[in-house]
């Protein structure tokens, strides 16, 4: 484990979120300075519970266009043969850690993000960075190297000891389509700001949503543009800008 995750993930929080205990979103882009590509984007897919968008998952494999899926123990289990599938495409997917049961990390008695209760403790947040880690260990072969908690929030807290546990937080810089809630058309006009080194936040796990269909009709106009699409772990991933209205 590098001494230095801990001091990196506070770095990632600006100097009023760690004074604020209200949960933070972990905005951040690809480090694409000097890339001689027309463009650079990280398709991330949540997988949370529920089901697989296979119509989407087979867009981006007859495409070839790469992603990071973020799985929750929960998802990997009852959803085995979506998972054989992405594990036969190991050169377009990486699985990473959404956690064991898609718990907030935020701490504290009676603490929630968007109505999902979070952690009562650190030990509880532990439990959950690791059960997520040994399913995705267990269905892939490999160890996770990245967290997203559940709903993208966090308390600083938690971020420091989800790095100490040995593991980089993962943000984005485009919400593709709050947590698979948007019609077809905002997700196309979300996608369609997508800016060189963008970290795009997606979910995989509603079939029965608008998502796939617009992140498809998005992701073929980002083609266009010229866009090729990386895994997380591909580039270094660095703090965003901010941005104006």
């Amino acid at each position: 484990m590098s001494r230095w995750l801990p001091i990196l993930a506070v770095a990632l929080l600006p100097t009023a979120a760690i004074a604020d205990p209200s949960p933070i979103e972990v905005h951040q882009v690809l480090a694409v300075s000097g890339s001689a590509d027309a463009g650079v984007a990280a398709l991330t897919l949540d997988a949370c519970d529920g089901g697989f968008d296979a119509d989407l998952i087979g867009f981006l494999i007859e495409n070839r266009i790469a992603a990071t899926i973020f799985a929750t123990k929960k998802w990997l289990d009852r959803n085995p043969a979506a998972v054989a599938l992405l594990k036969t495409h190991s050169d377009l997917f990486d699985i990473e850690n959404h956690g064991a049961n898609h718990i907030p990390a935020v701490i504290g008695k009676n603490r929630e993000v968007y109505g999902i209760p979070g952690e009562s403790d650190v030990a509880h947040l532990k439990r959950e960075v690791r059960g997520g880690a040994a399913a995705v260990s267990a269905a892939t072969g490999s160890p996770p190297h990245w967290y997203r908690g559940a709903t993208g929030e966090y308390d600083p807290e938690a971020i420091k000891v989800i790095a100490a546990m040995g593991y980089k937080v993962a943000g984005f810089s485009v919400n593709a389509d709050d947590g698979a809630t948007l019609s077809r058309r905002r997700v196309m006009a979300r996608l369609k700001k997508v800016k060189d080194g963008d970290i795009i936040i997606a979910h995989l796990n509603k079939p029965d949503s608008d998502t796939a269909e617009g992140l498809i009709e998005g992701l073929k106009q980002l083609r266009d543009r010229r866009f090729r699409f990386v895994k997380l772990n591909e580039f270094q991933v660095v703090p965003a800008p901010k941005r104006g209205p």
